[in-house]
């Protein structure tokens, strides 16, 4: 993701590292490293619709309060909430209280749980969009790609909300669909030999 950052170690990071601490860990421990756990990438996806219109710093902030208000990014439970749990999320000042994401994230766990007995899995859904090569320039910042859009519209047509091509693209980055750290990035060596042991869902 293009220029580098470096660390408080003397390491080079990508550059939106240089943001805020907390993000350094973020980036070093997660950030880009392939994940085939629904619950985590339901949670993602979920808080990447949160960050629409705000920043991640925002969200990561609030991360385990969201996994405390949302039970952990159980699906299967979330959908089960009511607009009583609405309200009540509404009052909560430890998460983003924004009626239309709450809602939004609650519609999707239903359609998550559509998602797995058609697909077997979102983890089997969502790699099966994993981009076909890396030849592209990494060195250039982008915020959607084809892959982005296709699944946006899928996602759309299957009922998913807060899902546009911009909150797509950042969940595949973060979940390792793609590697975006940048070239000369510490923890991109790393990414590359993840994904290379990381074996596909199907």
């Amino acid at each position: 993701m293009g220029k580098l950052f470096e660390g408080p170690d003397g390491r080079p990071r990508c550059n939106w590292c240089a943001a805020t601490p907390e993000y350094i860990a973020y980036h070093d421990n997660e950030w880009g490293f392939p994940v085939n756990d629904d619950q985590r990438l339901f949670e993602k996806i979920c808080l990447e619709g949160f960050q629409s219109g705000l920043s991640w710093r925002t969200v990561l902030a609030k991360r385990e309060n969201f996994r405390k208000a949302f039970k952990k990014f159980d699906f299967n439970k979330v959908a089960r909430f009511t607009e009583k749990d609405v309200e009540r999320l509404l009052q909560d000042a430890g998460i983003i209280r924004h009626r239309g994401k709450i809602e939004a994230t609650v519609n999707n766990a239903k359609r998550a749980k559509e998602m797995v007995k058609v697909e077997g899995s979102l983890a089997a859904y969502f790699w099966s969009h994993e981009p076909s090569s890396e030849t592209r320039d990494i060195s250039v910042v982008v915020s959607i790609s084809p892959e982005s859009v296709a699944i946006s519209k899928d996602l759309k047509k299957r009922g998913w909300k807060f899902v546009g091509p911009t909150t797509v693209y950042a969940f595949m980055q973060a979940m390792g669909l793609v590697n975006d750290h940048a070239e000369g990035c510490v923890t991109r060596a790393k990414a590359i030999r993840m994904r290379k042991a990381f074996k596909k869902p199907t």
